[in-house]
């Protein structure tokens, strides 16, 4: 099953706990998705303060309870104290797992520098399953993954996999071929390239396509299991074509909330400054691709608030 990134957000940039209960019916009922990554990079987690973040995992895991199988917040911070103490909470709520991205100002120079501060945050939770979010395209940490995979239970005994999001299958292949005796996750993180990754030995997935088209990804999972490859395989070129098209208009954060309204009818609000809202132009020309795929109908388009930038 896909994992979304949970990316709702804020009105007047300010987060909007009330839309969650209604968002997580959304994603079960709507898009087939019952598991849910809290805090990511749709999330923006990173632009919250360590309340607002506490605040928003607390509720995702109050209104997700007996509806969601897992949710897993994401608690990395540039700063160790904030993201123990985001772990810890985590733990108190009642949260499935936490996941950490590397710090990235003042970065880790290699993989033992890496696993030294994610152990230590790991430690705040130990009864918790411990996820490394792997995304060296924001981060700027280049550390491969397989060279962090290579001997990490050792070092953190909750570590249970990880969530790649980056396009080098050769990284994340080795990290699959080289851990086939342990039961590790390895959730891929690049929507486009889903297919691909399932056939290298992915175990799940986690991404924000999958807030409005979890249904069609669901549908190319379900083929890949039966072994009915022509049909994954179109389903996938399908989200392809969707995403290359938004992709070349200039595709973001702000620009997946502008389409998680749309889709949803759910108001996401506006991105934290420095992002900016998507623009009308850009919503129309989605909008109008949605329908010419067959992922939006007329009856489908809801009346969402958009907010966009002129």
């Amino acid at each position: 099953m896909p994992k979304a990134q949970s990316g709702f957000k804020k009105l007047s940039r300010e987060i909007n706990l009330s839309v969650i209960g209604q968002y997580v019916d959304y994603l079960v009922e709507k898009q087939g998705v019952k598991n849910i990554f809290v805090n990511g990079t749709t999330g923006e987690g990173l632009s919250l303060s360590i309340s607002e973040r506490r605040r928003v995992a607390e509720e995702w895991v109050t209104k997700g309870r007996n509806k969601l199988d897992q949710v897993v917040i994401h608690v990395g911070a540039l700063s160790l104290k904030e993201s123990q103490e985001l772990a810890k909470h985590a733990a108190e709520i009642g949260a499935d797992g936490i996941a950490v991205i590397a710090p990235f100002f003042l970065k880790p120079q290699d993989k033992d520098d890496l696993i030294a501060f994610l152990k230590e945050v790991a430690a705040a939770a130990p009864a918790l399953p411990f996820y490394y979010y792997h995304i060296p395209a924001l981060t700027g940490v280049k550390i491969r993954a397989e060279e962090l995979l290579d001997g990490i239970q050792e070092k953190i005994p909750t570590f249970q996999g990880l969530k790649f999001s980056d396009t080098d299958l050769l990284d994340f292949g080795q990290c699959v071929d080289q851990n086939r005796q342990r039961q590790f996750a390895f959730l891929f993180g690049v929507d486009e390239q889903l297919l691909s990754a399932l056939v290298m030995g992915a175990t799940g997935a986690v991404g924000s396509t999958y807030n409005y088209l979890g249904q069609k990804t669901n549908q190319m999972l379900e083929a890949y299991e039966r072994k009915d490859l022509s049909s994954a395989l179109n389903y996938q070129f399908c989200i392809q074509r969707f995403i290359n098209f938004v992709v070349k208009l200039g595709f973001g954060v702000s620009q997946t909330k502008a389409i998680m309204t749309l889709v949803s009818g759910i108001p996401m609000g506006p991105p934290r400054l420095p992002l900016q809202r998507a623009s009308k132009e850009f919503i129309d020309n989605a909008e109008a691709k949605l329908k010419s795929l067959g992922f939006l109908s007329l009856t489908d388009l809801k009346n969402g608030n958009l907010e966009t930038s002129s």
